[in-house]
């Protein structure tokens, strides 16, 4: 399975760095007083220096090696993406252990998966259980604890009643994090020369940490990720000017995911402040607290503002919702021309930049916190719509693609030159080519060592030679400019044997405001299906604008209303294919797809094999007696 074509051009300079991350925090923390770190705290946004961070994570370091956490241990984090997060990883490393990240969304079951597949001895846990939407995380560790033999010690980063009661129990393997730290700080200064011996004998070659792919298809793999895997990627991301030292970069990813983890390396090459969000539903309002510089984020957070915006202006009373709608409609026009290549210009469009898309521009630059210089987008395709639309608006959008398995970017698009609908030319190092087939295949030190306890799966993926197979599909062009149209294993093959793209229609679907999430079906079928979820806010607002009965989303999704409005998203996308990448019938699902419900991943990506087999019978309705869209 060897690949002849033409390597990529990549800029030159950055290969495998030496060293690991905690040595670049103690470069950071030379300057004590500088802020490396605000997060909220108490009610109000407190900055933290990197001398204080780097103290935390020397004490807890030697609490984890009290503990009995051993060189080589794997060592879980469930939790979501905090300060605390990101100084157990830290000590961990010091402790010359090897993280365990586990997305803080996964089900018991799925937690029970990956810490049995690891062996992990040792969890880091948050106590969420003040949320009544669903059982925390620390009740799902207790629910599944007795099926994970390998599990020694349970480290709850918040104490609580009962968490308390458990700990005092004899034989309990919960322990508070105040506790393991306070422990830590004792044995550090009875033997401060123990932190940096440990440090010093963690090498770039070692294993940092096992990332649990998402999983779209089957059951996850453990993604062997090194400390010069990281370093690599930090030097790289600096080269290439995504961020720079003067930056303020608000996180809210989660810290499972690779993505997430680039931004850490990153913070600690460079010495960027980093502000940490307090979670993904108080994102909006974090910034503008905060005002960050830069803002990574996946394609659903500019989804959601961009359809927030289309649904407000659109649906305004009188000139205002006019003039909007006319906008848009010459907004969409300038897209197509953009797709085909062709220029687009007109008096009228000049006239929609100056009344509306001016205004559009202040109003998001407030939301925005008035202060950002660009955003990175990552962990799925984004949309060309949305990018035209950011960059109609003087916004800079910087895409950049990678998996797990090569430490987040192998692409990514330059600030001082960005292509849209593309995710750029190969990072610093990296080497890129397309293989006969189409297969995208990257190698440098950005890939990782392989998959944990499954050297089949690796052999599969990684030639002798260390050319990494991606699974997707791309093209580059003369500039090195990779464009990804499709996961190879995703590509449909209609009983007519014509190919189609799913995820580029489902993509574009998305860009309506009344969709929500689409999953497009038709392998070995006459013609393709697509199970549909409605943005609730936006099909409540499409109810009340008709006057129709407004109720649960369930009920909400049935309305005829709703249905001719999918129906003519439907229409116009179709009317714009050819007819065998057209929807011939839809299904309106009664509730939205989920993580917690298991059809997305923790990136927000459908998981095809889940929906397929969960949703098979409304799937099959489909090719029988439903009517067919005209």
């Amino acid at each position: 399975m060897r690949a002849e074509n033409q390597v990529a051009p990549s800029a030159s300079a950055a290969g495998a760095q030496e060293g690991n991350l905690v040595q670049l925090l103690i470069q950071r923390a030379q300057n004590a007083s500088k802020a490396g770190v605000t997060h909220k705290k108490d009610g109000r946004w407190q900055d933290v220096t990197f001398g204080q961070v780097l103290d935390d994570v020397k004490a807890l370091s030697a609490g984890l090696v009290a503990q009995g956490v051993k060189p080589g241990d794997r060592v879980a984090l469930f939790a979501n993406t905090s300060l605390q997060w990101i100084i157990a990883d830290l000590a961990i490393t010091a402790a010359q252990a090897i993280t365990v990240p586990i997305y803080s969304s996964n089900l018991p079951d799925e937690f029970r998966y990956v810490i049995n597949h690891s062996e992990t001895s040792f969890v880091f846990v948050d106590n969420d259980e003040k949320d009544a939407k669903q059982v925390g995380r620390l009740t799902r560790v207790r629910q599944k604890l007795a099926e994970c033999p390998t599990v020694t010690k349970v480290i709850v980063f918040e104490s609580s009643a009962a968490g308390s009661q458990n700990v005092s129990q004899a034989g309990s393997l919960e322990v508070s994090l105040a506790d393991v730290m306070a422990q830590g700080r004792e044995a550090h200064q009875a033997n401060p020369g123990a932190f940096e011996e440990r440090v010093a004998s963690v090498k770039s070659e070692d294993t940092n940490c096992l990332i649990y792919t998402s999983g779209t298809t089957g059951d996850p793999k453990g993604a062997i990720l090194t400390h010069g895997n990281w370093t690599y990627q930090a030097h790289a991301v600096q080269a290439i000017g995504m961020m720079e030292p003067t930056d303020a970069v608000m996180l809210f990813l989660p810290l499972a995911h690779v993505f997430a983890q680039v931004v850490k390396a990153a913070w600690l090459s460079m010495g960027f402040r980093l502000i940490v969000a307090e979670s993904v539903d108080k994102l909006m309002a974090n910034i503008v607290e905060t005002r960050p510089t830069v803002l990574p984020s996946v394609p659903r957070v500019f989804e959601k503002v961009y359809n927030t915006v289309v649904s407000n202006g659109t649906s305004a009373p009188g000139l205002k919702g006019r003039l909007t709608r006319w906008a848009f409609k010459l907004f969409d026009e300038y897209v197509d021309a953009m797709q085909q290549g062709r220029p687009y210009d007109s008096l009228g469009f000049s006239i929609a930049k100056k009344l509306v898309f001016t205004k559009v521009r202040g109003t998001l630059d407030e939301k925005l916190g008035g202060n950002m210089r660009l955003f990175v987008s990552g962990g799925a395709p984004l949309s060309r719509k949305i990018g035209y639309f950011f960059d109609l608006l003087g916004f800079k959008v910087v895409e950049g693609y990678g998996l797990t398995e090569t430490a987040a970017p192998t692409n990514a698009n330059r600030p001082n030159k960005i292509k849209i609908g593309t995710v750029g030319p190969a990072m610093p190092g990296t080497e890129v080519k397309i293989a006969a087939d189409g297969e995208v295949l990257a190698r440098g030190p950005c890939i990782m060592k392989g998959y944990y306890k499954n050297d089949t799966a690796t052999a599969e993926v990684i030639e002798p030679d260390g050319w990494f197979h991606t699974g997707d599909i791309g093209e580059l062009d003369a500039d090195g400019y990779l464009r990804i149209t499709d996961r190879k294993k995703d590509i449909i093959v209609t009983a007519g044997g014509k190919n189609v793209a799913p995820q580029n229609i489902e993509n574009t679907l998305k860009t309506f405001p009344i969709l929500s999430q689409a999953m497009v079906y038709g392998d070995k079928r006459p013609y393709l299906v697509a199970l549909i979820t409605v943005a609730e806010d936006a099909a409540k607002k499409l109810l009340e604008e008709k006057g129709a009965p407004v109720g649960s989303y369930a009920e909400n999704a049935k309305r005829p209303e709703v249905h001719a409005a999918v129906k003519a998203v439907l229409d116009k996308m179709n009317a714009d294919s050819p007819p065998y990448a057209t929807i011939k019938r839809f299904t309106v699902m009664p509730a939205d797809f989920t993580q917690e419900s298991g059809e997305l991943t923790p990136t927000l990506k459908v998981k095809r094999k889940v929906c397929s087999t969960k949703y098979k019978a409304q799937i099959d309705a489909m090719y029988d007696n439903v009517a067919v869209i005209d």
